[in-house]
Formats: structure tokens, C-alpha cells, sequence
């Protein structure tokens, strides 16, 4: 986590005048892999890192943010007539704005000051960090005291997915804005209904980098997700009118397998099992069965490395690593693909030689130093004290 005084003060420093300070995490997703755009299942929960907003409001409509990540700063006029995308990290942003706009709601101008401890690229969410702090310091700043975050998960979303071009689901923006202290989320990614669950004491989540990046709005992430609709459209026929992957059993994907192709069947086969998976895991989870909810980690990671085909050599490395250290429970790619990180459940007591034993593995297999880190759940977004 950054350290706010020296956002604060250089904030002071370049407007002249002290901020309003603000916070919304980065998270990690324990169970449920691109289900959320099949109005699935998921569970993530917050995170430590996070992205952290300073700001002062302006007489005019002009939105000037500021990177002390990269030392950039951009600026944004809410009345001009051609918004445009920027094809930059500016868009998501940006983009919040143009549907805070869009939406109802009558912005001011800001200055902005953003720092951010989430990694970019490693698949914990720093764009649905960035998106959520900079909707949410709006609102405040336009005098919104009782801010609906479900709506403002919903609003970040459709930036990422109209004005960035990113077609991801809603569970990154909605456990940014709604995280629990202490638990994982249950998301109903089409009711958008919420259940906290705890995690055990006696574990801790454990997540290491692949150091692997990964730009999914390259293509793979849209192309899965299109690979989905596409498994809709040609069960419905059989099915009737099912509206997404969601509606579909694990009996009636396979009685109606013949309908579809090898690589779109075993894309449909992730996503509904999968779904069962996250429910058999809050269940888990909720009368504190870890042996099973790490069996259910460990499945996970299979079904995305051979069905979804969404992980990467590193990262299979890193999570058979992880499997086989002493005290783990389970461990699985977490994020949307293609590098990133990896998270597992590990007893409290082994964490240490956990972190330890998995670098030194890690480093040896492929050169690569991992970030490992263990952390708990966070509150979602909020002012920042």
C-alpha cells in the first residue's frame, strides 16, 4: 500500500492546495474464471494493493489527472464535443467519467493525483482499481455523500467495456467497490446479489507474480468471450432460451456436445463447470472445509489450462510449485490469462517457508524472481483516512 502523506503532500506541492483523499482496491479472485461474463459465479476478494486518488475540485469542467506512476498527466473536458478514446491508460479514466456523464450524473472539473500500488499487467485489476477510485472521487467531489456502489461497479464496467474496448465482466469493478474486511465475495454476476465469505484464520492467501505480463485487450480475452456466445447460439436450439453459459447443466453441455466444435465445447465446459465449482467452494468455504475448497483451486487451474487454454508455461510452473509445497491447500492462475499471478491457500504456519521455498523454485525452473506476497481481504472503495 502507497503511503498517503507523500500523496497528500505532493499534491500540495503541485496544486498548492490540500486534497480530498480517496482508495479502491485491487483483488484477487480465489475461484470462478471468466464466468462473470457468462452471468456466473465468481469470488474474489480485495486486496492490500490498491490505487489511491488525491484531489481538489475546479470552477470549470476540466478533469486534469496526474501519474505519480509514470509521471504523466492528461487532461479531459467534459463539455467538449468528441471524447474520443486516447488509446492510453487515460481511457479508463476518462471513461468514467463519460459514463458518470452519460448517466445523470452533472460532474465538476477536478485535479486529479493518482498513485497506485497494483501491479499493472499481473492480473489483480489495476485498471478496475484506477476506474473505481477516479468514479468514486468524482461523485464525492460533485457532492454525492450516500454513493451506490453497486451502481458505480456497473458504470466502471461499461467504461472498460464501451470506451476502453475491453469486453470484461463485472466482477473486478464490483469487489473494488463492495469488498468485506476479511472475506471473500460471493458475486451472482447476473443478479449482482453479494455473500460474504470468510476465510478461515487458519489459512492466509498467498499470491506470487509470474512476473509474466499480459495485455488482454490484445484479443485472447474478447476471443474466449466470443467462443461463449457462440456455444449459446448453438445449444439454444436444444436448450431453448437460454440467455448465457449460466443457464447450461454439466449434463445438458454434454448431451448436446455434438452441436459444437472441440475447441468451443471445451470452452463451454470450463465456464459450466466451473460455476459449480464456485458454489461447492463458498460452501467450503462457509463451514471451514479447506481440504476441499484447495481441491477445488487445484481443479480450476486444470480446467483453465487445458479447456480455456488462458495459462502460460510460467505460469503452470508456478502454480505446480505451489501445489506441491507443505501446508498448501490448493493454488490456481488467478485473473483473466496469459501471465499474471497465482494464488493459493495456505496454512498460517507455512506461509513463510511457503513464500521462500516457491521463489527459490521458481527463480531455479525460469529465471524469473517472483513477488510473493500473503495478504487479507480488504473493505472496498472508500475515502481514505
Amino acid at each position: 500500500m502507497s503511503d498517503t502523506v507523500p500523496l497528500r503532500d505532493q499534491f500540495i506541492q503541485k496544486f498548492g492546495v490540500a486534497p480530498r483523499l480517496f482508495r479502491a482496491p485491487g483483488r484477487v479472485n480465489l475461484i470462478g474464471e471468466h464466468t462473470d461474463y457468462n452471468d456466473g459465479f465468481v469470488m474474489p476478494a480485495a486486496l492490500e494493493f490498491e490505487a489511491e486518488a488525491a484531489a481538489t475540485r475546479r470552477d470549470d469542467r476540466i478533469i486534469r489527472i496526474h501519474s505519480l506512476n509514470n509521471g504523466e498527466t492528461a487532461e479531459f473536458d467534459l463539455d467538449a464535443a468528441d471524447n474520443e478514446p486516447r488509446r492510453n491508460w487515460t481511457d479508463y479514466a476518462f471513461g468514467v467519467a463519460v459514463m458518470l456523464e452519460g448517466a445523470g450524473k452533472k460532474l465538476p472539473g477536478a485535479e486529479i493525483m493518482i498513485s497506485s500500488s497494483v501491479p499493472v499487467g499481473s492480473g489483480l485489476s489495476s485498471s478496475a482499481a484506477l476506474e473505481v477510485v477516479v468514479g468514486y472521487t468524482l461523485l464525492s467531489l460533485a457532492g454525492e455523500t450516500e454513493i451506490d456502489t453497486v451502481e458505480l461497479a456497473k458504470l466502471c464496467q461499461k467504461a472498460e467495456n464501451e470506451y476502453v474496448g475491453m469486453r470484461c465482466g463485472i466482477m473486478d469493478q464490483f469487489i473494488s467497490c463492495n469488498g468485506v474486511h476479511d472475506h471473500a465475495l460471493m458475486i451472482d454476476c447476473r443478479s449482482l446479489e453479494k455473500r460474504p465469505v470468510p476465510i478461515d484464520p487458519k489459512a492466509r492467501i498467498v499470491v506470487a507474480n509470474s512476473m509474466v505480463h499480459h495485455a488482454l485487450a490484445d484479443g485472447e480475452y474478447n476471443k474466449r468471450r466470443d467462443s461463449c456466445e457462440e456455444g449459446v447460439r448453438l445449444l439454444k436450439p436444444a436448450l431453448g432460451e437460454i440467455a448465457a453459459l449460466r443457464d447450461v447443466s454439466f449434463e445438458e453441455l454434454e448431451e448436446n456436445r455434438d452441436f459444437l466444435s472441440d475447441v468451443t465445447y471445451r470452452r463451454c465446459r470450463h465456464i459450466v463447470t466451473e460455476n459449480e465449482r464456485v458454489e461447492q467452494a463458498a460452501d467450503a468455504l462457509d463451514r471451514g472445509d479447506l481440504e476441499t475448497f484447495g481441491l477445488l483451486m487445484n481443479a480450476s487451474h486444470a480446467s483453465m489450462r487445458d479447456d480455456y487454454e488462458i495459462s502460460c508455461e510460467e505460469v503452470d510452473i508456478l502454480v505446480d510449485i505451489a501445489q506441491g509445497q507443505k501446508g498448501v491447500f490448493g493454488a490456481r492462475m488467478t485473473g483473466g490469462g496469459f501471465g499474471g499471478c497465482i494464488v493459493a491457500l495456505v496454512a498460517v504456519d507455512d506461509v513463510d517457508a511457503f513464500i521462500e521455498n516457491v521463489r527459490a523454485a521458481y527463480k531455479e525452473a525460469t529465471g524469473f524472481t517472483s513477488d510473493i506476497f500473503a495478504c487479507a481481504p480488504q473493505a472496498g472503495v472508500g475515502p481514505l483516512a
